[in-house]
């Protein structure tokens, strides 16, 4: 980036992300919405989820909305059949429960290994038959952090046109600007701590480009517009992803996998005026990943 760029770059830039792009048809019309009429940048698409079809219809429809790829590896269903992925899924093809279970699996059976990086590919692969620039990729629950998935998202994602990957570190310093999560934040930035360092370094020595900070963590599926003003206002400089899980209703499928989830608050949020207005302010600018790979560049 050249010295006049760097100086007229905004201090703080947004990318504003909605995950579980497929899972259900009122989550599309709200990554649909918060992107017409509101502040949303980035959508994450599960492509083996059951509403994917209707998203990625959605999506071209919508060609300024960038799109990635959200490897789901828990909690969803797969791609490959059920047969193929024995340690994986259950015989109606939903991911075992859980992730810690799951994830000693990976690191330490080489035939998980083999079976994880045959649904990745899958994955990669349904993403790149729907046309769609790839814009980013990331996992469901942040499994990404996970070693040996971060290694193979990077080694077939290189074939798919991989740029960016999420990184999500989410600042406990925040804390003193939103209400609660306190104590929760703190714990989970002890826990990913050593975890985030070798994602940062395999992510530098691969030249893919990643966000500074994440912020949705603390406080997943409970934005709402009082809460995303509090955050913007004190939001540090540098390049932040804000992640949101938003709704046009609380659908059978939503309330089953996350009963505890605000997702038409999160989707108001999206499109408050109130927000919109703040986002205007030169000192903000909202991009996408593809934008921040250009911009590094």
């Amino acid at each position: 980036m050249s010295a006049d760029a760097a100086e007229h770059t905004p201090a703080k830039r947004l990318i504003v992300t909605a995950d579980d792009f497929g899972l259900d048809d009122a989550v599309n019309e709200a990554v649909e919405r918060a992107y017409r009429d509101g502040i949303l940048t980035t959508a994450s698409l599960m492509v083996g989820a059951p509403a994917a079809a209707d998203a990625v219809a959605r999506a071209r429809r919508l060609p300024g909305l960038r799109v990635g790829l959200h490897v789901t590896l828990v909690d969803g269903r797969c791609m490959l059949p059920p047969r193929d992925l024995p340690d994986l899924v259950t015989p109606g093809g939903e991911f075992r429960a859980g992730q810690f279970g799951p994830g000693v699996r990976f690191f330490f059976l080489p035939r998980v290994r083999r079976q994880l990086a045959s649904e990745i590919r899958a994955q990669f692969d349904a993403f790149r038959a729907t046309g769609l620039a790839l814009d980013h990729v990331n996992a469901h629950k942040h499994m990404h952090v996970h070693p040996t998935v971060l290694a193979l998202i990077l080694d077939i994602g290189r074939e798919h046109g991989l740029r960016c990957v999420r990184l999500p570190y989410e600042p406990w310093r925040t804390a003193r600007c939103l209400k609660g999560g306190v104590a929760g934040r703190l714990a989970w930035s002890a826990f990913l701590l050593p975890w985030l360092a070798l994602l940062r370094r395999r992510l530098r020595r691969a030249g893919i480009c990643h966000n500074d900070y994440l912020f949705g963590l603390a406080h997943s599926g409970a934005w709402d517009e009082a809460r995303l003003l509090q955050l913007l206002r004190c939001l540090p400089d540098g390049v932040s992803e804000l992640y949101f899980h938003p709704a046009a209703a609380r659908t059978a499928e939503l309330m089953r996998r996350m009963p505890g989830y605000r997702h038409e608050d999160e989707l108001a949020a999206l499109l408050s005026p109130a927000v919109r207005r703040v986002l205007d302010d030169p000192r903000y600018r909202r991009m996408s990943f593809s934008e921040l790979h250009l911009a590094a560049g």
